[in-house]
């Protein structure tokens, strides 16, 4: 069956559907730490630095498998390789809940980032061969959408479901609902008829080297790896630990409302973004010039979230998690300035360096707030106020490094998109 010949409601139940329900539950296990947090201080002792750590190796093994993941997706598709990961992805919850020190738990968070390893990169793929690549960034906004579901599935759903069953039942369940995911992707999801990867492995890595050394790959890359650092090291771990310890927020209930909070906020600024970035595109102002601006806006509240606490945190979250939503659409502009053959290895090489600076910039952040002593509830807030004062001024400047660098697309139609 051709991408023609499906209708807008067989695009939504048999493709979107599938890969959105993976991205749920892929927000969801990622943002668990930030409410969990408290118990695997409790029962496996872990310190700020061990909880970057642990929160980061899911991004590791996400990271390392990036290069192979593309060439897959770009030589099977992304039914076949997705389903599959999904078994890895429930092993690695059932090792979790079985855990009882960090390099356990360190293992299975990593098995578990490996099997979402291509919950965003399976998913453009599909986008792009069933939809236009004038939909691209709509349907990757509305995608990442599902994600903020996730993200606030992850917050007052699992503080409560925390009062029905033990930290170790919720992996056991997200085990099994990962496995149901599987199926469903196998079995709902076309086959396509987009170009695929053709030639020896060796041809096929050949083009991920001419990616990572693509000018205009360099252009966006800092700025968008330093700003996904910024943002998921916090909607995944950190926002729970600051409204703890800047935010003055003791109670568990009152922090899983603001991390509830922020992820709606985020929910909306996903789908948004998509909805946005095509209004003004024709009102002739490009994806590049709209998604820049908004993550300045977005740097500029991580700097009043460094430098200038609230008393009242909750606008300020809500702000970074709908502000935080909108850099995605970078994304689509990167896979749209090469080649659709390269789709895969496209997204894989864009998300390869994402997340090897989200391992070691979580890792850093944990580094950072550990320097000072733990006050009586937990960490300093100087602690916070470096590593977020940091972040802000590094993206600051990758801003500045992308509106300087002359790096154009190698395609034609991303000229469309771009500046």
């Amino acid at each position: 069956m051709t991408a023609k010949a499906q209708t807008a409601t067989a695009l939504f139940l048999r493709v979107f559907l599938p890969f959105a329900f993976v991205y749920f539950l892929s927000y969801i296990v990622r943002g668990v730490n930030a409410v969990i947090f408290p118990y695997l201080e409790r029962d496996v002792g872990v310190t700020a630095e061990d909880l970057g750590l642990l929160t980061s190796a899911f991004f590791l093994f996400f990271a390392a498998c990036q290069p192979m993941l593309g060439v897959a997706l770009d030589r099977y598709g992304p039914r076949r390789l997705q389903s599959t990961l999904m078994a890895v992805a429930a092993l690695g919850a059932i090792l979790f809940a079985l855990a009882t020190s960090l390099s356990g738990l360190v293992l299975a968070r990593g098995l578990i980032g490996l099997g979402f390893a291509g919950g965003l990169m399976a998913a453009m793929k599909a986008i792009t061969i069933w939809y236009p690549p004038r939909r691209w960034g709509l349907i990757t906004g509305f995608h990442m959408m599902a994600g903020g579901a996730g993200s606030m599935a992850a917050t007052v759903p699992v503080e409560w479901s925390l009062s029905v069953v033990t930290w170790q039942g919720l992996f056991f369940w997200l085990a099994g609902i990962s496995l149901f995911a599987g199926a469903w992707l196998f079995v709902a999801v076309p086959e396509g008829s987009a170009p695929t990867a053709s030639g020896t492995l060796r041809d096929q890595f050949r083009i991920t080297r001419v990616i990572l050394t693509d000018s205009y790959y360099w252009r966006i890359q800092p700025l968008l790896c330093l700003q996904q650092l910024t943002f998921i090291a916090s909607v995944s771990l950190w926002i729970g630990p600051w409204l703890r310890d800047v935010g003055g927020i003791a109670d568990k209930g009152g922090r899983a409302d603001i991390l509830l909070y922020t992820s709606a906020a985020m929910t909306l600024g996903f789908a948004a973004s998509g909805l946005v970035a095509d209004a003004l595109r024709r009102r002739g102002i490009s994806d590049l010039a709209s998604t820049n601006v908004v993550t300045l806006l977005f740097a500029l509240v991580v700097g009043w979230l460094a430098f200038l606490p609230p008393d009242h945190p909750t606008v300020a979250w809500m702000l970074f998690g709908f502000l935080g939503a909108y850099p995605i659409q970078y994304f689509p502009q990167l896979i749209a300035s090469f080649p659709g053959a390269y789709a895969g290895r496209v997204s894989t090489s864009v998300n390869l360096l994402v997340f090897v600076v989200i391992f070691f910039g979580q890792w850093a952040m944990g580094k950072v707030v550990g320097l000072w002593p733990q006050t009586a509830t937990g960490y300093a807030p100087d602690g916070y106020a470096w590593a977020f004062g940091s972040l802000f001024i590094l993206q600051l400047a990758a801003l500045l490094w992308l509106l300087l660098s002359p790096g154009r697309p190698m395609t034609s139609h991303a000229a469309a998109v771009a500046d």
